[in-house]
């Protein structure tokens, strides 16, 4: 029985021509699709359908379980009589066997003891045959002392009560890491014949055929498009909408993963993704990280660009890069060589804005070596 992970391998009939279906998997190798080929094979005609298995497998596996479970008691109790009935076999068949290897040996050594001392020949043939019964007489006593403890060994009460116990358990075994594909593949053809499988509008209708005969139908909803089943819930782009007015980026990815909202994918939220979240939904950030982006120089959260906050303090952006490092301004910076973000509450502009400057014009260079009088000096001596 092959060990892939499709539960219904070679079990699967096309609701809509009869043929049996094939397994195809998916590029994880791992999730199976259900697909109907034999006509194009055949006929070079259409695929029928095919459809993802996972839903379908577990749908089964479900249906299973709910029916073996009124059962299951009676199961478990036949199968520990099983096992005590097989022990007490295995031990009749070797008393038996041994019986008969003793038997086979005596009689030898009786033979052997009836010959009369002159027919040497027939003695010596005797002899042999009475030696060869003992060889195999030792050799099945051996073959007993080291099979028949472990195979005649009858079950215990506790282990009677293990089993019972382990009925309760049946899905919880199921499910587990040490059960094989194919051992549940195993079970479902010791119960299923086959199963029919349509292609509806929004659903997959599931037809099982018991080994009794017995029919049982389920519909199950067809599994959604990656698209749909990968977008972001409609919640999570709303407080997306709303941490954007007054949070960047990265706070919004912070507050979304400690409120406990997952992406389209399942997995936590970065500044990356909630990046591109705004730009597939067209909502506009009020803290933005390049100061292009917010023209009046302050941000929804309060605070002002290095431009902005330069301005206002009546000082160049370089010192504001610098009381920034040094901690006297509240500032921050993504990157390394970013741009910076300044926090300006009145107080601080109070004590740090400094006087405006009165900018003098500066004094034109002259040449080298010469002077301002240099010129009249030489025109005079020029007349």
């Amino acid at each position: 029985m092959r060990e892939g992970g499709a539960l219904l391998q070679g079990l699967v009939m096309c609701g809509i021509c009869g043929r049996r279906m094939t397994i195809r998997y998916m590029p994880d190798g791992v999730r199976p699709i259900y697909v109907c080929t034999q006509l194009h094979k055949d006929f070079a005609g259409k695929t029928c359908q095919f459809m993802r298995g996972d839903g379908i497998d577990a749908a089964v596996a479900q249906l299973l379980l709910a029916a073996i479970e009124p059962a299951q008691l009676t199961i478990a109790l036949e199968a520990v009589e099983h096992l005590e009935a097989q022990a007490r076999a295995i031990a009749h068949q070797w008393h038996l066997r041994l019986e008969r290897a003793r038997y086979e040996a005596d009689r030898a050594r009786r033979r052997y003891q009836e010959v009369e001392p002159e027919h040497r020949l027939v003695a010596r043939s005797l002899d042999r045959d009475w030696n060869e019964k003992l060889l195999a007489l030792d050799q099945l006593e051996r073959e007993y002392r080291e099979r028949m403890p472990e195979a005649s060994r009858q079950v215990s009460a506790a282990e009677r009560q293990g089993i019972l116990d382990l009925v309760h358990d049946l899905p919880a075994v199921w499910q587990a890491d040490t059960t094989t594909h194919a051992e549940r593949k195993q079970v479902v053809r010791l119960l299923i014949k086959d199963v029919t499988l349509t292609k509806l509008a929004t659903t997959i209708r599931i037809a099982v055929r018991w080994q009794t005969h017995a029919c049982s139908t389920l519909e199950i909803p067809r599994p959604g498009r990656a698209a749909v089943i990968r977008r972001t819930a409609p919640e999570v782009v709303e407080r997306v909408r709303q941490l954007a007015r007054n949070h960047t980026d990265t706070a919004i990815a912070e507050r979304l993963n400690q409120e406990g909202f997952l992406s389209g994918q399942g997995s936590a939220f970065s500044g990356s993704k909630v990046d591109w979240l705004r730009y597939a939904y067209g909502i506009k950030s009020g803290c933005p990280l390049g100061p292009a982006a917010c023209p009046t120089g302050q941000r929804g959260d309060g605070r002002y660009s290095a431009r902005a906050a330069a301005a206002l303090l009546n000082v160049s952006v370089y010192t504001i890069a610098d009381w920034c490092k040094a901690g006297t301004l509240d500032g921050v910076q993504v990157t390394p060589r970013g741009p910076w973000w300044v926090t300006l509450p009145p107080e601080v502009i109070a004590a740090l804005r400094k006087p405006v400057r009165q900018y003098k014009p500066r004094r034109a260079k002259t040449k080298l070596g010469t002077s301002p009088g240099s010129t009249t000096r030489r025109s005079r001596s020029a007349s």
